[in-house]
Order: structure tokens, then C-alpha cells, then sequence
């Protein structure tokens, strides 16, 4: 699963189209996503602390309507995602949904009623995880109390957090470890992540992204939030995945090339 994370109100270029409510621009930056070989548009409008619900529920009307796409609302706050996810007729991603205690039940019962995907971030309400078990832990926690809650294994996509390597040196080997790891002891959920965060405060950072999602791949992620216009990585992403065996006859590869979806 691929989830185009370019409207995302942090991101400079997007912050002043959402509060100036400039729906067709947002709407060309969706369309480019979906051409690109996204299967969902990732939506968040969390700088707007005061009014995200309002923002919100007009950005999920706003592409709900005109494309008909599959949407990741990207929100802990449970008040804009019960406003958004009644506009939503398609398969719904939620991001996200930690086992810190204060919002968990209300996003837990928000997936259930409307059978959403839920991305699940190793996260205990504490600091990040910084070493391999404790990383596991909170994941495999995880992974039983949302199956436990009813939660079909299939709608369950593991974050292990990736931590930019300019500021924790074992931030990949740590995350493929725990990938590794939950993988193969849980091998019908999903794995997925924030790809870019990896290369943060570094030069060339595209480079590092590509390198690091074929790493992920080999390790069991099947699932990324990143730049699907990014021909480069999509053919990375493409390539990675014949060569571990997860694209039948070469059959996406071969599709994707045709098309011209990616670089040489």
C-alpha cells in the first residue's frame, strides 16, 4: 500500500493552500498522486489546531468528491475524524493510533464502526523506543489488543518509527530489526512507515530514501507514506519488490514501465 503523503499542512507548500481553502491546486497535487500509482491520499490538516475538524471535513469533501480516491486521514484527534470519515464512501486508512491510553479507545472505536485501516505507531505514551525489544514490545502489544478489540489482522499496519540517521546513528538497523522481527512473528498484519524521516538534515536525501526502502522491503515492510511523484523511488519500490518475490511474473514492473511511471 502506497500513501501519498504530499497534502500534509506542515509541509510549506501546502500550509497557505488549505487555509486559503485553494481547493484546485489541492486537488491537482491529489490527481498527480493517484497517476503516480498512490492507493490512498493522505490528508492532514493538523497545524490548524483551533479548526482542524472544519479544515478537515472540507479537504476529505474536496477530494472525497471530485476523484473518488481512498483517503488517509492523518489525525490523533478523534473530533476531526468522526467530523471526516461519514464523507468518506471509499476504503479509509486512519493514521494513527498508539497505545498511549488518552485517545486510543475513542480512535479504536472510530475504526471499528466504519471497518477503517488502522496505522499502529510503537508508541507507549513514553519516549520513542530506542532499542530493538522495547520497540518490539509495544508492537506486538499492539498488534494482540487491536486484534483483541475486534480489529481484522489484515486492517492492521505496524509503524516501527523511523528516526532520522543524522540524529540517531541505529535509527534504520533499529527499525529493520523490529520489522524483522514482528514480521515474523505476526506475519498477517502490515508494516509501514514515514519513509523520508530516515534521511532528515541530510544532503541528498533522496538517494538515502531509495536506498533505504529497498532495505525495508528485504526486511517485510510492505506498505510506505512517501512522494509517489517521485519516479525514482516508485521504480526503487517497484524494482525492490519483484526482487523479493511479491510481484508475480514481474507483472507490476513490467506494467509500470510501459507506462513510463518510473526512471531508468
Amino acid at each position: 500500500m502506497i500513501i501519498g503523503e504530499l497534502i500534509n499542512s506542515s509541509r510549506k507548500a501546502i500550509k497557505p493552500l488549505v487555509e486559503n481553502y485553494d481547493g484546485e491546486a489541492l486537488l491537482q497535487i491529489a490527481r498527480a498522486e493517484v497517476e503516480a500509482g498512490a492507493d490512498f491520499i493522505d490528508l492532514n490538516c493538523g497545524t490548524f489546531v483551533k479548526d482542524e475538524p472544519e479544515r478537515l471535513v472540507w479537504l476529505t469533501k474536496l477530494i472525497s468528491e471530485e476523484l473518488s480516491a481512498p483517503i488517509c486521514l492523518d489525525s490523533p484527534n478523534p473530533a476531526a475524524l468522526k467530523a471526516a470519515l461519514p464523507l468518506i464512501q471509499t476504503p479509509v486508512v486512519i493514521n494513527s493510533i498508539s497505545a498511549e491510553s488518552k485517545r486510543y479507545q475513542e480512535i479504536l472505536s472510530l475504526a471499528l464502526e466504519y471497518g477503517a485501516k488502522l496505522i499502529a505507531l510503537c508508541l507507549d505514551g513514553k519516549a520513542v523506543p530506542q532499542t530493538v525489544d522495547d520497540r518490539y514490545a509495544v508492537g506486538a502489544k499492539l498488534i494482540e489488543d487491536l486484534v483483541h478489540a475486534g480489529v481484522a489482522s489484515d486492517n492492521i499496519y505496524v509503524d516501527p518509527l523511523v528516526e532520522p540517521v543524522s540524529v540517531v546513528q541505529t535509527g534504520g538497523q533499529v527499525l529493520l530489526e523490529t520489522v524483522r522481527r514482528l514480521h515474523q512473528a505476526y506475519p498477517e498484519v502490515h508494516f509501514i512507515c514515514g519513509l523520508s524521516n530516515i534521511s532528515f538534515g541530510l544532503p541528498n536525501r533522496k538517494l538515502i530514501n531509495r536506498y533505504f526502502l529497498a532495505q525495508t522491503i528485504g526486511a517485510g515492510m510492505d506498505s510506505f507514506i512517501l512522494d509517489p511523484t517521485d519516479r525514482a523511488l516508485m521504480g526503487c519500490y517497484l524494482a525492490s519488490r519483484m526482487l523479493t518475490g511479491q510481484d508475480k511474473f514481474c507483472t507490476q514492473y513490467l506494467k509500470a514501465n510501459r507506462r513510463g511511471l518510473f526512471n531508468d
